[in-house]
């Protein structure tokens, strides 16, 4: 007799970010404006009120879609200590790592262009460096979203925390969309058929 396979019917969300007003509409802020792009969505197309509230390490929302329960999580514990509020979830809602989504902002891809990968280095990132340095491996998936690299030697910090405005703004808010439409498919059809439906588009 064949063993009884469980499939895991829950996902984990999380859009990297810093808390605060200060930091809204940042670059570096991209997988918050991601998330919150999602759920505004889901709630027009649905007519549903789901909304985040403040929870262990996190804003947090959980929502369902096809028959899926999505918990998408902000982290409060700011960039550097990512890791932290994503141990915690995946711990806290028992989801197995194959079924985490990481969205994140990526100075090495051009503006808007969009990278799905299941693993690989931090590239730099502080947020994935924190989180691979939590979970002890780097084998979990990730939306990388590109944010370009154009400052000047020494500003980095500042171009990753600087607003995103004019033409820049236009470009990222197409994008947004693109990415609601990644999770939607990441949690209904996986990561491979994902990986092949949106890279390079």
């Amino acid at each position: 007799m064949q063993p009884f396979l469980i499939v895991c019917m829950k996902y984990l969300i999380v859009g990297l970010g810093n808390p605060g007003k200060e930091y809204e509409g940042t670059r570096h802020n991209i997988g918050f404006m991601v998330l919150d792009r999602f759920l505004n969505r889901l709630n027009e197309e649905k007519n549903t009120e789901y909304s985040f509230s403040v929870d262990r390490h996190a804003y947090v929302a959980e929502v369902r879609i096809k028959g899926r329960t999505l918990v998408l999580v902000k982290p409060t514990t700011f960039m550097n200590l990512s890791g932290k509020a994503v141990k915690y979830w995946l711990d806290r809602e028992k989801i197995p790592v194959e079924n985490m989504l990481v969205i994140v902002d990526d100075l090495a891809l051009e503006l808007g262009t969009i990278r799905l990968r299941m693993s690989g280095s931090d590239g730099g990132h502080n947020g994935l460096k924190d989180i691979i340095n939590i979970l002890g491996h780097n084998k979990f998936n990730r939306l990388r979203f590109g944010i370009g690299n154009n400052f000047a030697r020494g500003h980095q910090i500042d171009f990753v925390l600087g607003k995103i405005t004019g033409e820049d703004k236009d470009i990222v808010d197409r994008k947004l969309d693109m990415c609601s439409d990644i999770i939607v498919s990441f949690s209904t059809i996986g990561m491979d058929r994902t990986m092949n439906a949106f890279n390079g588009k």
